[in-house]
């Protein structure tokens, strides 16, 4: 078995990403601290194709080297801004039209499964076409929080619910760049 060169992969330049279609699917960060984990999440978003990232409070903003670092340019294909307060983000996404969740272990929280089957099952009947579903599909929000502390409470109070990843070990939680990467691509399935 070969490896793929780059050519191969057929990928698009940074001028064909920003015209191509994208997820109705919004990543907010909410005070995640580490430059790192933020270029990851840029990373992933790239991968995934969704439609923006949301920078809230401590959060490091591009440019940055150690952003960079992790992003590899990705930060300069995915669309992003910033918000000093996560809570003004939230209101304006819902403002918008997305249902916005917290990604975090909580009282009536529903499983990353569940959470991508409410979305499967939003878009209208006989809907085959992925671009069609794209155009047509829920609007929606995940809220990522600061590494140790999580989404701030007053944040999880504002948000139309929780997403769990269900977890089966001793520690409950995951780096916060993992768990966006996991429920990106899950959500991204759904809406594809």
């Amino acid at each position: 078995m070969q490896k793929l060169t780059t050519a191969e992969m057929g990928r698009m330049s940074v001028e064909e990403y920003h015209e191509a279609d994208k997820l109705p699917l919004v990543v907010v960060l909410d005070n995640v601290r580490s430059q790192h984990n933020v270029g990851a999440v840029f990373r992933t978003a790239d991968a995934m194709r969704i439609e923006r990232v949301v920078l809230c409070g401590i959060c490091c903003c591009p440019p940055n080297q150690e952003i960079h670092k992790t992003a590899l340019g990705a930060e300069e294909s995915v669309e992003w801004s910033y918000f000093k307060e996560t809570l003004e983000a939230v209101r304006e996404l819902q403002a918008q039209g997305y249902k916005v969740y917290a990604v975090e272990q909580a009282h009536d929280s529903i499983t990353l499964e569940e959470a991508a089957e409410e979305i499967k099952n939003s878009y209208p009947k006989g809907t085959i076409v992925s671009k069609l579903k794209i155009q047509n599909g829920p609007k929606t929000a995940v809220v990522l929080g600061h590494e140790v502390f999580g989404v701030q409470q007053e944040v999880v109070d504002r948000c139309d619910g929780c997403i769990e990843i269900p977890q089966y070990g001793t520690k409950h939680s995951m780096n916060v760049s993992v768990t966006a990467g996991i429920v990106m691509y899950r959500l991204s399935e759904a809406m594809r």
